[in-house]
């Protein structure tokens, strides 16, 4: 039994990974929140609003496959830094703008678009980094650590924090916001070796050394049916959200009349069901199974997403969106843990920018339409969205349940 525990600790090198998440994640919050309201004191229109939120998905298209090339080819801790660095940077050169009265839309849609950049970089490498400092049956949970800190800090610490920021100076959060990178850049660096180089260490479990060509990874994904056919019903599933949330923020401040200041708050309830997927996911894995969590959870976003359309008022939409983050994190923990665990490690980087440029590439279009949509009414999109997913999780059921069982992708999770 003594024996036991120190088995099942996931060891400083999380640690410190987990360190660098939580820190980064505090600055993202904070610009994250800032930037929308910024942009509702340069105009009201939902479709400029919903360009916001589109752009910063813009990178994973253009550059979400070079991100997993340099990931792999490059020290990953080496990575994260830069990409901090350049994200830091993105926030200092608002925040001196917005000083001198030179920000505008077009600087914020730069800043945002340079930013995206870098988050490419950055969660490229984080999730590449992953399987190189817990076990194979430690993921689910290391994941959902990873997630549920992303959550807290961003939804309890930083949005709340944004806001106020925000209600005090316009450029407060910038320069919070830049100064935040500053600890998750050293922490990066900081990371063992195992976290550095994947094509330094020897192949395992029958594992194979893949090039460093994008073509490798292109074969290897076409010739995996399974790991395919999910990717598709992601990219449909975030599209399908990303054309929901696109103008959320004009939701609560127009027909919920929540005050801007009010909003990080707002959010923060939403948070909270968030986190509590992020904790719970790894135990709900290791009793029901993989595919069969991922399954239901894919379901009960589209129901929730639908009733958030529907919400009466500002307590009901916050009580629905915090249910639809809720069944949005269970199905993140095990699925971000079900690529680290089948797709080979040399191939990690590039396979996952691919899976992005797939999935996140498509998010600016599907947002800009939800801003058109959301013209006519802002409660629309939800209910589209939600009807889509839940029509399409029925329609993969058995590939999601079944087809993960086939796949290899039930190993135990480690609670």
């Amino acid at each position: 039994m003594n024996r036991a525990a120190p088995r099942d600790r996931l060891g400083s090198a999380f640690g410190t990974l987990w360190s660098a998440a939580a820190f980064s994640n505090l600055a993202d919050g904070v610009g994250r929140t800032a930037v929308p309201l910024i942009a509702t004191t340069l105009t009201r229109d939902p479709l400029a609003i919903s360009a916001i939120t589109a752009l910063a998905f813009v990178p994973w298209l253009v550059f979400g496959l070079p991100a997993g090339m340099i990931v792999d080819r490059c020290d990953r801790r080496k990575v994260m830094a830069v990409a901090n660095a350049l994200r830091g940077g993105v926030a200092l050169v608002l925040a001196v703008l917005s000083i001198y009265g030179a920000l505008n839309l077009w600087a914020l849609f730069a800043g945002v678009l340079v930013f995206g950049v870098g988050e490419t970089l950055f969660d490229n490498a984080t999730n590449a980094v992953l399987p190189g400092v817990v076990r194979r049956d430690q993921l689910d949970r290391a994941n959902g650590w990873v997630q549920a800190v992303q959550i807290t800090v961003d939804s309890f610490v930083a949005t709340p924090i944004g806001g106020i920021l925000f209600a005090v100076s316009l450029a407060l959060p910038l320069w919070t916001g830049a100064v935040g990178y500053l600890v998750p850049i050293a922490l990066a660096l900081m990371l063992p070796l195992s976290a550095a180089r994947p094509l330094l260490e020897p192949a395992v479990e029958g594992e194979v050394v893949h090039g460093t060509r994008a073509r490798d990874a292109l074969h290897y994904l076409w010739g995996h049916r399974y790991l395919r056919s999910m990717v598709l019903l992601a990219a449909i599933v975030g599209c399908s959200l990303s054309f929901a949330q696109a103008v959320t923020v004009l939701l609560f401040l127009d027909e919920m009349k929540v005050p801007p200041a009010l909003i990080g708050f707002v959010t923060a309830g939403v948070g909270i069901g968030a986190l509590l997927g992020s904790l719970l996911a790894s135990r709900l894995v290791a009793r029901f199974g993989r595919g069969t969590v991922m399954a239901v959870a894919s379901l009960a976003i589209g129901v929730f997403c639908v009733l958030v359309g529907c919400a009466p008022g500002v307590v009901t939409a916050v009580g629905a969106y915090a249910l639809m983050a809720f069944a949005v994190s269970v199905w993140n923990v095990p699925w971000g843990a079900l690529r680290q665990q089948i797709i080979p490690r040399a191939l990690f980087g590039r396979v996952l920018g691919i899976n992005r440029t797939l999935t996140w590439g498509l998010f600016p279009i599907a947002t800009l339409a939800g801003g058109l949509v959301s013209r006519i009414d802002l409660r629309f999109p939800f209910i589209v969205a939600g009807t889509v997913i839940a029509v399409v999780t029925v329609c993969a059921w058995r590939l999601i349940t079944v087809g993960t069982r086939r796949a290899g992708a039930e190993v135990a999770a480690a609670v």
